[in-house]
């Protein structure tokens, strides 16, 4: 009898709506223990995770029995809920439609793991926009500036 075997590598990045600076230092930690235990619980395996006030980075060894708009969903849902649930900002929390997937081989784990552990200090030198739109112009991605996430700069 078969089974399946892979080795599938996908970065992930979603905004919050209105890119509100509503993620706080002092609970962000928590949050990304949170989604990561979203994300363990459909077998995924999460490498790193990080983000700045107003969106996060998610970077996993994806479980094929998922796909990936499920994953994001149940990240998103699972989440708002969790952060409503807390009280953690003053009104309602959510995260903006849409995401960004972004798929690496084996050889760039590392590489991409810093990168998405080092948000803070990469930010302190590019915007989101900026990032988010060199994200997409380097995977050869398609996209309409009216359909991203919303940015204020």
């Amino acid at each position: 009898m078969g089974d399946t075997y892979t080795q599938l590598y996908i970065q992930l990045v979603f905004a919050v709506r209105g890119r509100k600076n509503f993620i706080q230092n002092s609970w962000e930690e928590e949050m990304y223990k949170y989604i990561t235990a979203v994300v363990q619980k459909d077998k995924h395996k999460m490498l790193a995770i990080n983000g700045m006030h107003d969106h996060v980075h998610l970077f996993v060894g994806l479980n094929p029995a998922i796909s990936i708009s499920n994953l994001v969903l149940d990240v998103k849902r699972a989440s708002n809920n969790w952060i409503n649930d807390k009280g953690f900002i003053n009104g309602k929390f959510s995260w903006q439609d849409g995401y960004g997937g972004f798929s690496y081989g084996k050889s760039q784990v590392d590489r991409v793991c810093k990168y998405v552990l080092n948000q803070k200090e990469h930010h302190k030198k590019q915007t989101f926009k900026t990032e988010y739109t060199s994200l997409l112009k380097l995977f050869g991605i398609e996209f309409k500036d009216e359909y991203l996430f919303e940015f204020y700069d």
